[in-house]
């Protein structure tokens, strides 16, 4: 009965200030949009952003060679590094953390060509590793290089998306012949449409794959451009990376402490970078979504400070009676809850409706598709907790704190 008659009590005292406790409602379902909208951006921005980055590949780190800046060894300064295939084994062999690695060739010397239709694109040679290293996925039909097709030097091509729309239109590629240069290939596969958003020689769809060895013997390369290595742990790489200046410092003699003898590109500590920037993102957009959410606050405060003292002398003949200081501190304490509960729930409607709008729109390519995440909905709630219990403490507290006398005489 006593619950009964509390909501029922409750219910009274907020229908005698509908206008007020509407407009109060509001605030907070307004407050509630703009931190859980913009909370739910940052998520979806975030996972398109580290999508399109992992394009590129997961975990890796790229190396190419650089000029040296330091003498070192009767050797001055100012030489080229230039990287050589065998380098791949001799990293694997020396440093454990190295858990896969493949050199890679790098040219544009020859178009590749189907009939009329050609293209200039970039022909790299690479180890059948490289394809789960740089997240290289065929289309279903085909196969990336594997290796027999690197033992044997075979003749065998896969192609970019891009690359096979231009050659072959609407046709399925595998098992086609196209020419590089004036040698026949075979497709034996075309690349799945992947999102990346950073390169170093081109994007993956305007590239064709060859196996290392062929592009060695095709274009007689003596250098590779680059190595691609992945270690074990990505919080390895640091020390993996001082490692390769050691090993790769007494083959090529250059001082282990010249980092420009060779160019390295941690994709991990990028990913790092990124996790940072967007951590700060979502602090800055709670605390922009909770001056919002405050002003609602605010209108939760004044509307109970009002109540208390339209209901001083209620609150005096309930003292009279028997009420002690706690039931009247948790029964107005109870009404700001229920006004932020109220406002909080119309708040995440509105919000999932929104998100649910902006998804359908043909932007999730750039900004990703909103998320109402746990984590979006944990700080919503941490936020609305504190604003109901700090906008409806003090005004309870005033209200347990009157003294009864005082209270009949109003």
């Amino acid at each position: 009965m006593r619950l009964v008659d509390g909501v029922r009590q409750l219910w009274s005292d907020l229908s005698a200030q509908r206008l007020r406790t509407v407009l109060t409602v509001l605030g907070i379902t307004w407050g509630t949009v703009a931190v859980v909208v913009l909370l739910a951006f940052s998520v979806g921005l975030e996972r398109q952003t580290i999508k399109r980055f992992h394009g590129l590949g997961d975990r890796i780190v790229v190396l190419f060679g650089g000029r040296t800046v330091l003498a070192h060894a009767g050797f001055r300064e100012g030489r080229t590094i230039r990287l050589r295939e065998t380098d791949a084994q001799i990293l694997a062999r020396q440093i454990p953390d190295i858990t896969m690695i493949s050199p890679e060739y790098s040219t544009r010397e020859a178009p590749v060509r189907r009939g009329r239709n050609g293209l200039n694109p970039n022909i790299t040679g690479i180890h059948p590793v490289y394809g789960e290293m740089r997240n290289i996925f065929p289309l279903p039909g085909g196969r990336f290089i594997n290796e027999r097709d690197q033992e044997e030097r075979r003749r065998v091509v896969f192609l970019g998306d891009e690359v096979a729309s231009v050659l072959f239109g609407d046709m399925d590629p595998v098992g086609e012949q196209v020419r590089i240069g004036d040698s026949p290939f075979t497709v034996i596969g075309v690349l799945q449409p992947k999102v990346q958003n950073s390169s170093y020689n081109s994007r993956d769809e305007d590239r064709v794959f060859i196996p290392a060895s062929t592009h060695a013997a095709l274009f007689g390369s003596r250098f590779v451009s680059n190595l691609v290595y992945r270690t074990a742990d990505a919080s390895r790489t640091a020390a993996v990376e001082e490692r390769v200046y050691e090993v790769l410092g007494r083959k090529y003699r250059f001082s282990p402490r010249d980092e420009d003898a060779l160019q390295v590109w941690d994709t991990a500590e990028w990913e790092r970078m990124f996790g940072f920037l967007f951590l700060g993102f979502k602090l800055f957009f709670a605390i922009v979504g909770s001056f919002t959410l405050s002003v609602g606050g605010i209108g939760v405060a004044n509307i109970m400070y009002i109540v208390v003292h339209e209901r001083t002398r209620e609150i005096g003949i309930k003292r009279s009676v028997g009420a002690t200081r706690r039931s009247i501190l948790w029964q107005f304490l109870a009404e700001s809850v229920l006004i932020v509960g109220v406002g909080a729930a119309l708040g995440v409607l509105v919000s999932a409706g929104l998100v649910k709008v902006v998804s359908l729109f043909p932007m999730n390519d750039i900004v990703g598709t909103p998320v109402i995440s746990l984590q979006v909905a944990a700080v919503t709630m941490a936020l609305l907790a504190f604003v109901a219990m700090l906008a409806g403490w003090l005004p309870a507290r005033r209200a347990a704190a009157l003294d009864p006398v005082e209270c009949l005489r109003h």
